[in-house]
């Protein structure tokens, strides 16, 4: 049941919910793991890891709502529950326990490095069916590259 219409046609709006789909569960997951190793991270680099890793959080959490929004405008249902978003994310999972600070940016470079590159296909394929979307998205991914960079310089 679609309740939204969309102006997009179908195959383009379909093209485009799979995007903003996979974007929605990548940031809620980036977000997910941010915080857990926000939890977790120990080290002689404790505190500016910890709140580097809160702006993470924060960045992820306003972009997900803003692809969300997008995906409902577009009359695509959005999906971030738990078992969606366990079974489709392309970030690795972070084990249980305390994390050396040197670790915590390794798995933070990682997991960014895993959310750009599939939000880099995600633009690629929203280029011609919606560069509304595909705006959305270039410009999060700017956001990502940004923190990813902050977390390179960090690993020296």
């Amino acid at each position: 049941m679609t309740v939204v219409k969309s102006s997009l046609p179908e195959s383009d709006r379909k093209t485009v919910g799979d995007a903003l789909q996979g974007a929605l569960v990548d940031l809620v997951d980036l977000s997910l793991v941010a915080k857990q190793v926000h939890w977790n991270v120990v080290g002689p680099r404790f505190r500016s890891i910890h709140l580097q890793l809160d702006d993470v959080v924060e960045s992820a959490r306003t972009h997900t709502d803003t692809v969300a929004e997008r995906a409902s405008a577009i009359g695509v249902s959005p999906d971030g529950r738990a078992e969606t978003v366990a079974k489709t994310s392309g970030i690795e999972t972070v084990k249980d326990g305390w994390i050396k600070d040197t670790e915590a940016v390794q798995i933070l470079v990682g997991a960014l490095n895993a959310v750009i590159g599939r939000m880099r296909e995600r633009i690629a394929a929203t280029d011609k069916p919606d560069p509304v979307s595909q705006d959305i998205l270039i410009g999060l991914t700017a956001d990502l590259e940004k923190h990813a960079w902050m977390f390179q310089a960090e690993a020296g």
